[in-house]
């Protein structure tokens, strides 16, 4: 299944072992997020090696999102099971580090008693949980249930009214995200992200751990009211952008949050910058095995709002149906795109054009369209045609073809972007074509499809996308040994030996024959070119060839057969292929030169 929205899964306790995240890719997911606020640096490294190992299985890029906790307020360890609490009763929140147990719940914020006071709410696990505080007893919290349930270890904690100063990044964020960048991870989510500054912060943090000068992109996630009184300049800022549901709905009112989403999710669309929307879109299924409508309904329309990626959190991670979660989001995404698939483009379409970048991109999207391309393709080293291109959302796949590793990876978390692995050539028309060629080799493309093709010119150092191509992929009707380093268009004539003298040869014909005599001299010097079985060192035909500088391909055997008088082929006698040439792209060499006595064997324009 190949969908443009990219699927983001939540790694957890059910979905850690190696045969389940294989399954889970092979379903949908694109991108393994790791939550830094469970787990060790053990465990997390365990993941790690698995999902590499899992990716490889599933013969797909799949990149790791590590997930900072930030200044996050959590719960401690409960005992086994969890804790039911219970609406009515009273219980006692403690900064000591024990074991939560009935009556008394440990927190992992050590100054939670000097930032409230009594008639102050707590929620508890994305507010499913609310308590009321009674009274403040020194590091001992009061407090009353009033809606009560299943608590289980490290629930996140909020307070909707407090004011609390904790810094942005913390120390256990500054390990975790050494570890990060150790482990060369692809993505980093800052968790409770308020100022832009904050982001430029751990820019510059990762700016001094990371190796070779690769800057690991950031994404910031929207949880707090501050961050969307400073959405613009976080934005800017960012390379992505999270918009996290869960504590924003209780740090915001939750009917709030729908015309938020929205307006976050074209913000990031208006300036090309990937948004991934998040939390409950399938909660139900952590339970059951399918969701409610309402969820389906939720998934969809986040897709429709433009989001690059979906993402799932308890639904794999602790989940009792991850495979499920998956191929439901799945399946609702590629209904989606089969219907409106590309309705965000034509809301973008008017908005290109500030940088010559864009403009090219834009422009890339428009040809696609109007030819019904199969697909652009992008050959790339940093990534950013792909991502340039993904902003204007065209109707076909985005084919970036990179030659290094991190950024495949990095690139699959934007819409409708299907990065591979290929070497890099030498000048511009070896990189173009090679990256046609990896596309279809991963059968993104086949022969007769016209595929348009943009990036930068090597020889213009590269940096910038400056260039775009129409490329039709050839279907290729014979293979042979080609006797020059020549492209020629023609019809094909069909002759055999002897040929009579009264033979007439128009200049844009290609002879196609078994093999040649001294019969075929007049012929052969009139003709555009010659592709003939005799393969034989010393034959006619190679002699003839050399004599008159004629483009030859020898050796071409049963598939002579499909070379019938009049169609349009190509000799491409460098790479010793004829491959068809549809009659919509027909021009007669002749006509296509400068003058009436242009030269034989004109090559095809580029």
């Amino acid at each position: 299944m190949r969908l443009f929205t990219k699927i983001v899964c939540t790694i957890g306790p059910a979905s850690r072992e190696p045969e389940m995240l294989t399954r889970l890719m092979r379903a949908g997911m694109d991108v393994a997020r790791l939550n830094f606020s469970h787990g060790d640096s053990a465990a997390r490294l365990e993941d790690i090696q698995h999902i590499r190992a899992a990716a490889e299985q599933a013969g797909k890029p799949v990149a790791i999102l590590g997930d900072l906790q930030g200044p996050k307020l959590r719960v401690g360890t409960m005992q086994e099971g969890g804790v039911l609490l219970t609406a009515g009763e009273t219980l006692t929140l403690t900064t000591e580090h024990v074991v939560g147990a009935p009556g008394c719940i440990p927190v992992q914020y050590e100054h939670l008693p000097e930032v409230v006071e009594p008639q102050d709410r707590i929620l508890i696990d994305d507010g499913l949980l609310e308590l009321v505080v009674t009274a403040v007893r020194g590091s001992e919290i009061i407090a009353r249930v009033v809606t009560g349930g299943l608590l289980d270890s490290n629930k996140g904690l909020n307070l909707p009214r407090a004011a609390i100063s904790i810094p942005a990044i913390t120390e256990k964020d500054r390990e975790d995200l050494a570890f990060a960048i150790e482990q060369d991870l692809d993505w980093i989510a800052l968790s409770f992200v308020r100022t832009a500054s904050e982001v430029w912060d751990i820019k510059a943090q990762i700016r001094q751990l990371s190796a070779f000068g690769r800057q690991t992109p950031v994404v910031a996630k929207i949880e707090k009211p501050e961050a969307i009184d400073h959405i613009d300049d976080i934005i800017a800022a960012s390379d992505g952008i999270m918009v996290a549901r869960g504590d924003l709905g209780i740090e915001i009112s939750p009917e709030a949050v729908p015309m938020l989403q929205k307006m976050i999710i074209t913000k990031c669309n208006q300036v090309g910058k990937p948004v991934i929307t998040a939390t409950q879109m399938l909660d139900s299924m952590i339970r059951n095995p399918r969701p409610t409508r309402a969820e389906a309904s939720d998934v969809a329309n986040a897709i429709l709002d433009g989001s690059d990626a979906i993402m799932l959190s308890g639904e794999t991670a602790t989940g009792k149906y991850p495979l499920e979660a998956v191929q439901t989001m799945a399946r609702i995404a590629q209904e989606v795109e089969r219907v409106h698939l590309n309705v965000p483009r034509r809301q973008l379409a008017a908005r290109a054009g500030r940088t010559f970048a864009e403009a090219v991109a834009h422009a890339s999207v428009e040809t696609a369209l109007d030819l019904s391309a199969a697909a652009i393709v992008t050959p790339t080293v940093s990534g950013a045609t792909a991502r340039t291109v993904s902003r204007f959302r065209p109707p076909c796949p985005i084919v970036a073809v990179t030659p290094r590793p991190f950024v495949q990876r990095e690139l699959v978390i934007f819409w409708g972007v299907f990065p591979l692995l290929s070497q890099r050539g030498q000048d511009t028309d070896t990189v173009l074509n090679e990256a046609v060629e990896a596309a279809q080799r991963a059968e993104h493309v086949k022969e007769g499809d016209v595929v348009v093709v943009t990036g930068g010119s090597v020889e213009g150092g590269g940096g910038t996308t400056n260039l775009m191509k129409v490329h039709l992929i050839e279907h290729i009707l014979a293979r042979g040994l080609g006797l020059s380093d020549r492209k020629v268009i023609g019809r094909v004539r069909r002759l055999e030996a002897p040929v009579a003298p009264d033979v007439v040869i128009k200049p844009d014909e290609i002879v196609v024959t078994s093999h040649t005599d001294r019969t075929f001299l007049d012929v052969l010097h009139k003709a555009l070119g010659l592709i003939t079985t005799d393969a034989r060192p010393g034959a006619h035909c190679r002699l003839a060839a050399l004599e008159l500088g004629l483009p030859t391909i020898v050796g071409v055997q049963e598939s002579i057969d499909t070379l019938t008088d009049g169609m349009h082929i190509v000799m491409d006698t460098k790479r010793g292929l004829v491959y068809e040439r549809p009659p919509a792209l027909w021009r007669p060499r002749d006509e296509a030169a400068a003058g009436p006595a242009a030269p034989r064997g004109v090559e095809e324009g580029a």
